[in-house]
């Protein structure tokens, strides 16, 4: 696939430092499912006792594995996780939902383990029947190679790429009752991302002792402020998948069964700010992208509306490709607050760009600032990282959203995505 002819200006210098943990194990293989050369197919195993939580896509044509997904999560139990990259085996009929069943057998007679504790995840191409015997011919081979290696994770990470063109992980720890936690995950998606929480997937997984319904209600959370905070193309995958493991292995004298419980907090703001890391680079992988885009939107009559304005700022081509250009162009920006259908008062209206602790102010009072400077503009919009601040005027209502310039090269690589 043509992200790799399009390096991203964020790529890390190597690769990302990630920690164990406790009860995970991951292997990968490359099954030849759509790429030679490389792995494409993701076993992680989980120890016994772990708990599952999860958010999908509220796409109406959801893939074959979310709906696995979704099926299994009510028993809060996992034991074992299959990704694949190269095929969504999504609007795949019943060949693709035989295919899942397939898939979760083959997981669970190799692990001995019950299928229902198996979750899926497959990225990659829609519309093209996946063969679960390609799992079949790798399997031996992926079980032997289980370990819970540090490097294991950055592995995983790689495998489960499609245009990424570096791998996602991060690893966060916090202290609670004399115990160190460790929270560790992977992320990946170049395209197709506008989560409604998009391909976006992400597996995290924590050694402590949590209660399923305590974790389901974490990962919402944790994906309301980042992964569902994050566009790209405003398209919203079939494939989408969170998912949260919490293996058990520290907290055990005192597990986490209530969501008021005190603990929760130090948890839940490290699992926030991890996400909210993997969430940052997806963006700044973006397809083809040149900028690194933070939309903020203030002033607004409620923090609803000043989300919606802040998505129809971030997903509008226009300004997008303003950025791409260097461009102030802040008539774009009155363009998409107009079209937002949210209470907006033109002659209220301010729009600032920013960059490295420089903030221009452009627009105020429904007017071209009076001290506007051309060159002093175009310096702010030649930074890699830009902040575009809107003010309302309105009310208390404020959001944040995060996004990506729109290039010729994500053309190309969508072009020629599938030849």
């Amino acid at each position: 696939m043509g992200g790799i002819d399009y390096p991203s200006p964020f790529t890390p210098d190597g690769d990302p430092a990630v920690l164990p943990v406790a009860g995970v194990r991951l292997a990968t293989a490359a099954a030849g499912i759509k790429y030679a050369g490389r792995t494409d197919v993701l076993l992680m195993a989980l120890d016994e006792g772990t708990s599952v939580a999860g958010t999908f896509t509220q796409s109406a044509c959801a893939s074959a594995p979310v709906d696995w997904c979704k099926a299994q999560l009510s028993g809060g139990a996992a034991q074992a996780l299959l990704v694949n990259s190269g095929n969504a085996n999504a609007f795949t009929g019943m060949k693709g939902r035989q295919s899942v069943e397939r898939s979760a057998g083959i997981v669970a007679e190799a692990l001995t383990i019950s299928a229902d504790q198996v979750f899926l995840a497959s990225t990659g191409v829609i519309g093209e029947p996946l063969t679960a015997e390609k799992f079949a011919g790798v399997m031996t081979e992926l079980v032997a190679d289980l370990d819970g290696g540090p490097d294991r994770w950055v592995d995983a990470a790689r495998a489960i790429m499609t245009t990424d063109t570096f791998p996602k992980a991060a690893s966060r720890q916090v202290v609670i009752g004399g115990e160190t936690v460790t929270i560790s995950g992977i992320s990946k998606g170049a395209g197709m991302i506008a989560p409604d929480m998009a391909t976006m997937l992400s597996f995290i997984a924590t050694d402590a002792s949590i209660a399923p319904d305590v974790l389901q209600d974490m990962v919402g959370q944790a994906v309301g402020r980042s992964f569902n905070r994050i566009t790209i193309d405003s398209d919203t995958s079939t494939s989408d998948t969170v998912l949260l493991f919490a293996t058990g292995k520290r907290l055990t004298d005192a597990p986490i069964t209530r969501t008021d419980d005190p603990r929760l907090s130090a948890l839940q703001e490290a699992l926030d700010d991890l996400s909210l890391e993997l969430a940052h680079a997806i963006v700044k992988d973006g397809e083809g992208l040149t900028k690194f885009v933070t939309v903020q939107v203030e002033g607004a009559v409620s923090d609803k509306s000043a989300d919606i304005i802040a998505r129809a700022i971030g997903n509008s081509p226009l300004v997008k490709t303003a950025f791409a250009g260097e461009d102030a162009n802040w008539g774009r920006v009155v363009m998409a607050v107009g079209k937002a259908g949210e209470p907006a008062d033109r002659d209220r209206l301010a729009i600032w760009f920013g960059a490295s602790g420089t903030e221009i102010r452009v627009a105020v009072e429904g007017a071209r600032d009076a001290s506007y400077s051309e060159e002093a503009a175009a310096a702010v919009m030649k930074h890699a990282e830009i902040t575009l601040r809107v003010g309302l005027g309105l009310g208390d209502g404020k959001a944040t959203i995060w996004t990506c310039d729109l290039t010729k090269a994500y053309v190309a690589i969508n072009g020629d995505y599938r030849t």
